[in-house]
Order: C-alpha cells, then sequence, then structure tokens
C-alpha cells in the first residue's frame, strides 16, 4: 500500500515503542507540523530491557551536524575512542566491505598483522592478541545510548509529544474494524483510538503484527561489572574492541560509574511468546516483564563473555558480575531496516527492524522514518526497507556479514522461566 496522499497534521497518530525508532519519529513528525501525537509503552524511556549498546559510531558528523537540537547534548554523550577490530580469518567479508568503504571515502584502518601492535597504540592493554590480525579505525567511538534516549523523550516532551506508560501504556493488540486500524488495545482503561499507528516495538513486533516472515528477535549475552576507580582508570584510554570471530566486544568503562561492559554481538538466543490477540506462537521477548533484573544469562553465554574477557581484557575475566542479561535485537533477513506502510491494512505504518544497529543513526533517523511516512523517500531505499508480505516458509536470515559466535539457538522453557 502507497501512503496516503498528503498524511493529515490534525488527527491522532499513535507511536508504540519508546526507543530510538519511536522517539527519533515522534520528535521529527512533530517537528513537521503534526500536532497530535502519543507514544505508548510499557516503560518511561530509556526502557530497561532494549537493546542499548555503548554502540560505534562511523558517522560521528551526524551526531555532530544532522540534529542540531540534539548538538550540545550529544557533545557530552559522545566519547572519541578509537575502534579496535580483531579477527582470525583475514578473507572476513564484513572487515573487506568496511576497508572498501573506507578505501573509497580516502580513509583507510591501521593494520596490524600481530595484534600485539596495538600495545603501541594503547600501552594499557595487557592481553595477549598475538594471534590475531587487527584494524584499528581512528575516527570510531561509542555514545551513551541510555543518556541519548533520556533526553531525546525530554526532547520530545518539549515538543508537545504526549507518553503514556505502564499497564494503560501497555499494548495487548490492534484494533481492526476491517482493513483499518482505528486504535489499540491496551491493557489498562478503554480501548485507544487513532487515525493512524505506527508500530516501533522492535523485538516484541511479532506480539501485535504477524512479521515472523520479515522479523524475529533474539537475546543477545550482555555483562556488567563494576571496577574499583584505580581498575577503571587503569583502561580509561583503551579504544573500544571487538573480536570478529567470536562476536566479543568491551567498552571502556563508563565515565561516572567505573562500570566495565563486555557483550557479544551474534546470533543470539530465540525465544517465543503466545499473542493475546489469537493465542499463536511468534518469536518475542516476554512482554509483561523484564530481564534486565533477573541477572540471568544461559550457562554458554557465560562462558563466552569470561572467555572474550580472557583474551581482550584478561585482568578483569574472573571478577564477579554486578549484572547480566539479554539485550533484544529486531533481526531481519539482510539487516536493512523494515520502515513501510503496511501493505494490506490501511492507517498502520511499521518502523523495527534495528538489527542491533539502529541507536548510531538516531540524529537522522527520524527523518528517514518522516520521509516514508509523507512520501518523499527515494524509490531505492524506499524499495530496501520496504515491509515484504510472506513468500513461502524459511526462517528470517540474519545477515549484515557483522554477526558471529555460535548459531541461534533456542532457550528452553525453563531458561525461559528464568528471564
Amino acid at each position: 500500500m502507497e501512503n496516503p496522499t498528503s498524511p493529515s497534521h490534525t488527527r491522532p497518530i499513535l507511536i508504540i515503542g519508546a526507543g530510538v525508532f519511536g522517539l527519533s519519529t515522534a520528535l521529527e513528525l512533530s517537528s513537521r507540523g503534526y500536532r497530535d501525537i502519543t507514544v505508548l509503552d510499557r516503560y518511561a524511556p530509556p526502557v530497561p530491557d532494549g537493546s542499548k549498546p555503548n554502540t560505534q559510531i562511523q558517522s560521528i558528523l551526524s551526531w555532530r551536524r544532522k540534529h542540531e537540537r540534539l548538538e550540545d547534548t550529544i557533545q557530552r554523550l559522545l566519547s572519541p575512542h578509537r575502534l579496535r577490530h580483531a579477527i582470525r580469518n583475514l578473507s572476513h567479508p564484513y572487515i573487506a566491505k568496511a576497508l572498501e568503504i573506507n578505501h573509497a571515502q580516502g580513509k583507510a584502518f591501521d593494520e596490524f598483522a600481530d595484534g600485539n601492535g596495538l600495545k603501541r597504540l594503547y600501552p594499557d592493554l595487557r592481553g595477549n592478541y598475538g594471534n590475531l590480525h587487527a584494524y584499528h579505525n581512528t575516527e570510531g567511538g561509542w555514545a551513551d545510548a541510555e543518556g541519548s534516549i533520556r533526553y531525546l523523550s525530554y526532547q520530545c516532551t518539549q515538543a508537545g509529544v504526549s507518553f503514556i506508560t505502564e499497564k494503560r501504556g501497555t499494548v495487548l493488540s490492534l484494533r481492526r474494524e476491517g482493513s483499518q486500524i482505528v486504535g489499540v488495545t491496551v491493557s489498562n482503561g478503554e480501548f485507544i483510538p487513532a487515525s493512524m499507528v505506527i508500530l516501533c516495538t522492535g523485538a516484541w513486533s511479532n506480539l501485535l503484527l504477524d512479521l515472523s516472515h520479515a522479523a524475529s528477535a533474539s537475546g543477545q549475552p550482555i555483562g556488567f561489572i563494576q571496577l574499583t576507580p584505580d581498575e577503571a582508570r587503569s583502561i580509561q584510554r583503551i579504544p573500544v574492541m571487538i573480536n570478529l570471530s567470536s562476536g566479543i566486544f568491551v567498552f571502556p568503562p563508563h565515565p561516572g560509574t567505573n562500570i566495565l561492559k563486555v557483550a557479544r554481538h551474534s546470533y543470539g538466543f530465540a525465544t517465543s511468546m503466545r499473542r493475546y490477540e489469537d493465542g499463536k506462537t511468534v518469536s518475542s521477548p516476554k512482554r509483561d516483564s523484564n530481564n534486565a533484573d533477573r541477572s540471568f544469562l544461559p550457562e554458554e553465554a557465560d562462558k563466552g563473555l569470561r572467555d572474550g574477557l580472557q583474551q581482550l581484557l584478561p585482568e578483569f575475566a574472573n571478577h564477579p558480575w554486578l549484572n547480566r542479561r539479554l539485550c533484544w535485537y529486531t533481526d531481519t533477513p539482510e539487516g536493512d531496516f523494515v520502515i513501510d506502510y503496511h501493505p494490506v491494512l490501511e492507517g498502520l505504518f511499521v518502523a523495527t527492524g534495528g538489527a542491533g544497529h539502529a541507536f548510531k543513526f538516531l540524529p537522522i533517523l527520524g527523518r528517514y522514518v518522516a520521509d516514508r511516512f509523507e512520501g518523499r523517500l527515494s524509490s531505492e531505499i524506499k524499495h530496501k526497507w520496504r515491509l515484504r508480505l510472506p513468500e513461502g516458509e524459511g526462517k528470517v536470515k540474519i545477515g549484515d556479514g557483522s554477526r558471529a559466535g555460535p548459531p541461534l539457538r533456542v532457550l528452553t522453557m525453563e531458561e525461559q522461566s528464568k528471564l
């Protein structure tokens, strides 16, 4: 279905989901004159169990120029730590593509056939990287995702966007009249009407709309370690590091907290839930609880994080966890976003499929969503981000080439009960 020729600026728009898609879309639509925008979510942003990586930023200039309202705050949320990739397989396709793109832009990575060469740049590194081939990106960095989302939600409030959270903001199903979406059914209170519903529900999308052919949820392991001030200072100047053979990545300790984060960008763990509307089992995390306060990981995921630390930052490999959890990705066939009007249901627009990398586009993502909403997006990008109709059977592929580690595994019912 093509977009309406002239989306109304005065009729009510409901945005379900207060993550990077939902908030950036709400702020951009508000800046374009849409006056009745409400964001619904189970939690006030930043939500505790969403995908919140301190993401590498390949286009830092976009953070500084493309969204001037966030300029001052983003300067404080960006950290210019360099990025180091390490691999065992020199033919890694993701690295090859990154090298090709950088070369086309007149840039280059520093390359070390012996990964220990990085210690000349970063004397605080104390691991043995001699069996790794390393690349060093001097323009890489990371951003405070939680702080960015918190500030973005503040900007939305200042712009007049309304928020509904907790049970009243917990959406159980889309309300349909024939082929028209007319609002949403929520956990508490009467249904909430709307002329347009924008679905920005990430890994939880299948609970409201069957996107199993186009998107699936995967939980990625993440752990946090509380360092002493002296320990944190000892590695404050290390780069962001990722081993593209194992998927393990680590960040310097977060300023002010001394917390070390280690995670795995992998194929993850699958879970399933029954939909409220029809009882169908779909790929999704739990809706009515979150795993951020459970501190549970499957045993092999815990071991994978420990092994990764042993290689990258061995002095902390046996430190106790402050917390552990699964970080939820929304995987798509090629790792592309899904930003489109629903091809059958009127009044429904979908913006999801972050695939673990949507946050780094925070300053410009809402503009692209709004451009598609208003029919301004180029035909090439519109096709790439289309919402596909089901085409036979088959699993959703996970693929921009950056994933590593063990294959996707479905958690047992006992494991899922611990989330």
